[in-house]
């Protein structure tokens, strides 16, 4: 990791006390955990600071923990096109978080992305709502308690021309195999052919 970037990170930790709680150095990059409750702060001092000058809002995602009292990391990415460096900021928290829209305004979509996958509620913002699923969507799908199967599937019938909502059904074909030899297993097509030799 560049000096540069080893000096942000100093100057959040002695900027902003209570604010941002760690650092860490990991592969050259810098990651900042902050507190959730001051994340606003947090993005708006690394925006706004002349030594980090990070415009640029990149990405935002959700991690589920379902084990932890605060359920869900989400973790945003900053960049500095000026100055050429990225920086990660983490914060752990339950279902709800503050939105940082006010901050950089194309978080906006991420945080119904977030809400819409992981079910974490944006306080503030303007618009949250599904983004990804369907309006009538049970549950958040990347969540580690949600089913793998889902509880619907959807699909369109061509007779009533119109998109069905039916429960899941998992069939499957059970067949019976003979693993006692490779050369006795289950019928191919055209043994019977081999047979009448």
């Amino acid at each position: 990791m560049d000096d540069g970037l080893k000096a942000i990170g100093d100057k959040a930790l002695a900027s902003l006390p209570g604010a941002v709680l760690a650092r860490h150095d990991a592969y050259g990059e810098l990651t900042l955990e902050a507190e959730a409750a001051r994340i606003v702060e947090v993005l708006t001092f690394l925006r706004d600071d002349p030594d980090g000058q990070f415009i640029c809002f990149t990405d935002l995602s959700g991690v589920d923990y379902p084990q932890r009292e605060k359920r869900f990391d989400v973790v945003y990415l900053l960049l500095s096109p000026k100055l050429n460096r990225r920086i990660r900021v983490k914060i752990a928290t339950g279902e709800t978080a503050p939105s940082i829209v006010s901050v950089f305004p194309a978080a906006d979509w991420y945080e119904r992305e977030a809400y819409d996958l992981f079910g974490i509620l944006f306080d503030g913002h303007p618009d949250l709502r599904r983004i990804l699923t369907d309006y009538g969507f049970d549950g958040h799908p990347l969540r580690k308690d949600f089913p793998m199967t889902g509880f619907v599937e959807v699909r369109y019938d061509d007779e009533e021309k119109r998109v069905r909502y039916e429960p899941v059904k998992l069939t499957q074909e059970f067949r019976q195999f003979d693993f006692l030899s490779p050369w006795e297993g289950a019928p191919l097509p055209g043994d019977e052919k081999a047979k009448g030799r």
